[in-house]
């Protein structure tokens, strides 16, 4: 996996999918509450006047000079659900992005949310 103290410098880095197509530029990474791992990045996509931010998992991801590869391809991220590049994603959009890659959803024995913004 990746070491937390490394992702506060993908943040602009192209993100692309495993045929190499550019999916956007990453913008944030989220980790998992309940490990502290990056879990989730979020994209920018979108035409510069519609742009907005949409899930990716980084499970499989790779990180290369000036990119992110990830597992998914560019039609399956840009189907992800996604929210406005000024917006937070609210506690109950969480199981939606979990449900879109076909991965459990789990939050915290308290209700916690499942996912941070780092």
């Amino acid at each position: 996996m990746f070491e937390a103290s490394d992702i506060r410098e993908w943040r602009g880095h192209e993100v692309i999918d495993s045929d190499r197509h550019k999916i956007g530029t990453l913008e944030s990474v989220y980790v998992d509450t309940a490990t502290d791992q990056p879990s989730f990045a979020t994209v920018v996509v979108g035409l510069p006047t519609r742009r907005r931010l949409v899930f990716v998992p980084l499970a499989g991801a790779t990180v290369g000079p000036g990119y992110v590869k990830v597992a998914h391809s560019k039609n399956v991220v840009k189907d992800a659900p996604s929210m406005g590049t000024d917006d937070v994603l609210p506690a109950e959009g969480e199981p939606a992005v979990f449900t879109h890659y076909e991965l459990p959803y789990q939050p915290g024995a308290g209700g916690e949310r499942r996912l941070a913004r780092r």
